[in-house]
């Protein structure tokens, strides 16, 4: 027998038995739907982890900020007012109101340039703008976010800043745009931007800037809820901000961001914090602002996958099942294809290629239908429940892990005919000819 007619003598046979094929594939099914919708759900959050690590910057930076403390009388408690300090500006990311940074000087950005194992290091201006308008509209805080080399930013509509540009370039954020008075993000590309800003010596300033993109929130985003001006735009904001203040005092940076070696480990990122800390500054990396949120996520994935495992393996059992009682049923036919020639491993082939069409049908159905299900549930959620993660697609599939899931379960309903087709292999001609 030709292996196209083995092939075809398999598939056909498969279905001998509708009712016990159909209820083995069922098992199949509910395994491989299971175990296709878990790695869809890894693949989606991971991808989302993956754009919010772009955002934040690049896996060989960390931010270096001076020594934070509070301000804040609430938090003084017993021990009285905390002290003055001159050199203290606010901090540029998200926290406890009061909280402050120690603005970093030109001084303390070569200092920080000549630890050991910084690479680079890129200071970033701390502008405090009073407002934004479109058109005369209402005024509206906010503040002035940046973007180093190795970040990137989520957006819902036009592009970023070009920092090669001449020209006022700004992008807002998504939660700005009906304020502003938009009806939409594509609406705003294009607009101009006021930008209220007031200098040393109490003298105010506006400053118009061309919209040319509208930022999403990510899970940890190196903006929040701040505009992100091109470079000449930044220029212009903290030239205005310094009016009135002494040359020696202008240049105060409320943080810094540092590159080390794209190949450093653990113990040598944990080392260049250390000394860093020794002198003065905290050192803060991509790694330390996700925290455990991606092991924790892995973990639940592989926790789902094993009880789609499960499911498979309980599944084996019925293939094997199928498999004996299709080999005690065609004792008779076994034994007539032998004594005509065939051999004892086309027999084997026979049954194990029944075994393998067995789950390709139970995880075929399974992967289709699971995404089908998945891209429906995700897209419910993502106008829902997840309305507020801008970007996430709870449950994404990638095509090499579809692939692999049919592979995989083709692999287990195979060794799980082994049995069965080694049996009907070993089956003695005469006596199969006698069975009754």
């Amino acid at each position: 027998m030709k292996t196209l007619d083995l092939i075809g003598t398999a598939i056909s046979n498969t279905f001998r038995s509708k009712t016990r094929t159909i209820l083995t594939i069922l098992a199949i099914f509910v395994g491989a739907f299971t175990l296709t919708l878990t790695s869809g759900l890894g693949t989606g959050i991971n991808a989302y982890i993956d754009d919010t690590v772009s955002g934040v910057g690049s896996s060989n930076a960390m931010t270096v900020t001076g020594t934070a403390e509070s301000t804040n009388p609430i938090d003084a408690g017993d021990s009285g007012p905390a002290e003055y300090n001159p050199d203290a500006i606010a901090a540029a990311s998200a926290g406890p109101p009061g909280q402050t940074v120690i603005a970093l000087t030109p001084a303390d950005i070569d200092t920080i340039s000549s630890t050991k194992g910084v690479e680079k290091v890129h200071a970033t201006r701390s502008i405090s703008p009073d407002y934004v308008q479109v058109d005369g509209g209402k005024q509206y805080v906010a503040s002035v976010g940046s973007l180093v080399a190795g970040q990137t930013t989520l957006l819902a509509a036009g592009a970023e800043p070009s920092n090669t540009s001449e020209s006022f370039e700004v992008a807002i954020p998504d939660s700005y745009v009906k304020s502003l008075g938009f009806k939409k993000a594509d609406d705003a590309i294009g607009a101009t931007l006021t930008i209220g800003i007031t200098d040393a010596v109490r003298g105010k300033h506006t400053v118009e800037a061309k919209i040319v993109g509208v930022t999403e929130e990510a899970l940890v985003s190196p903006l929040g809820p701040s505009i992100l001006p091109n470079n000449t735009l930044t220029d212009r904001l903290f030239e205005l901000q310094s009016t009135g203040i002494p040359a020696d005092q202008a240049d105060r940076y409320s943080s810094a961001t540092v590159w080390f070696a794209s190949d450093a480990t653990d113990a040598q990122v944990s080392a260049l914090k250390d000394r860093l800390a020794e002198e003065g500054f905290t050192g803060t990396t991509v790694a330390d602002q996700l925290g455990t949120i991606k092991t924790v996520i892995d973990g639940i994935v592989l926790v789902l996958n094993a009880f789609a495992i499960i499911a498979l393996l309980a599944a084996s059992f019925g293939i094997v099942n199928t498999l004996y009682m299709s080999v005690q049923e065609r004792t008779r036919e076994i034994g007539l294809m032998k004594a005509m020639g065939m051999g004892s491993g086309r027999v084997f082939s026979l049954f194990s290629l029944e075994a393998a069409f067995l789950g390709f049908l139970g995880s075929a159905i399974g992967v289709v239908i699971a995404m089908g299900a998945g891209t429906a549930l995700s897209s419910v959620l993502s106008t829902s429940l997840l309305a507020d993660l801008n970007g996430l697609t709870l449950i994404a599939f990638d095509p090499g892990s579809i692939a692999t899931i049919i592979l995989v379960v083709m692999g287990i309903a195979f060794l799980a005919g082994t049995l069965p087709a080694a049996r009907a292999a070993k089956a003695d001609p005469v006596t199969s000819l006698r069975y009754e």
